[in-house]
């Protein structure tokens, strides 16, 4: 079971610098994927839980990319109906064969209305939309023009037609910040969808909160939250249900965090040494 972090590219405190040293004590922990999130304008909904800088996950894995050598690089998740789906055939293209094939495209059909305005994208529409932009992607990616190599598309999303779309559309289904009880319960529901549809399940790869506490987490705990105990029980528990990639998410959802990146460091390699290794 590979294990990722998912990087802050937001935020007062973040900068190239910050970035770089991000990327080099991921990959120097051992840890096998980096992977960043997604917004193009960042309008007064988006800017409440992810404030500027934000930079573009393309410009930044590109970047992170001469900057490690082994690390997979990933979005988690691009919002797939705000761009030209040829446009991001290319760039996911391009990124792979740069990084010397060590990416996977992560696509979601986002949330922010304001955004969504603001870039004149019919908020209706992102489920259709992001059904479209992934099959034409893929279908570009068989053309030698585009040197896609074999870039993994995991996809998000906890609703029924999220779950359908995995199954028919994408490798993986990339679940974001869920509890316990959650997980068990939409699991459930893709293998369900995916009898209906004759197809495999997808391959999973959740993306999980990680915050170490001192006393255990009881009501309304997500997965990866809680003491070493907890958190040691939940990638148990991800593993013996056939998980095969885990995202770690260190950031809470204070902005001010991204001020001081050696703390979530400091938290990673403590779940690094007393629960991976």
């Amino acid at each position: 079971m590979k294990i990722g972090v998912n990087v802050p590219n937001f935020g007062p405190g973040t900068r190239p610098a910050v970035l770089r040293d991000w990327a080099r004590t991921v990959e120097g922990l051992g840890f096998d994927l980096l992977m960043v999130s997604d917004h193009v304008a960042i309008t007064p909904d988006v800017a409440a839980q992810y404030p500027a800088p934000f930079y573009d996950p393309f410009t930044t894995l590109s970047w992170l990319a001469g900057v490690t050598e082994r690390v997979t690089l990933g979005t988690t998740v691009l919002i797939a109906p705000y761009r030209h789906p040829l446009l991001v055939a290319r760039m996911a293209a391009n990124l792979n064969d740069l990084s010397g094939g060590r990416f996977v495209l992560g696509v979601g059909i986002g949330w922010a209305r304001q955004e969504f305005e603001a870039l004149g994208v019919p908020f209706h529409r992102r489920g259709a939309l992001t059904d479209e932009l992934i099959t034409t992607v893929r279908e570009a990616w068989r053309d030698e023009d585009y040197r896609a190599g074999d870039i993994p598309v995991w996809i998000g999303g906890h609703s029924d037609g999220a779950l359908r779309r995995v199954v028919r559309l994408g490798d993986a289904w990339h679940p974001l910040r869920q509890t316990p009880d959650d997980w068990r319960d939409t699991l459930a529901r893709l293998k369900k969808i995916a009898a209906e549809e004759d197809r495999p399940v997808p391959a999973l790869a959740p993306r999980i909160l990680v915050r170490l506490t001192d006393e255990p987490i009881a009501a309304g705990r997500r997965l990866g939250e809680g003491t070493l105990d907890q958190v040691r029980a939940d990638l148990e528990l991800l593993r013996a249900d056939g998980v095969q990639a885990i995202v770690l998410d260190p950031f809470a959802g204070d902005p001010e965090e991204t001020r001081h990146p050696e703390d979530a460091w400091a938290m990673l390699a403590t779940v690094r040494k007393e629960i991976i290794s």
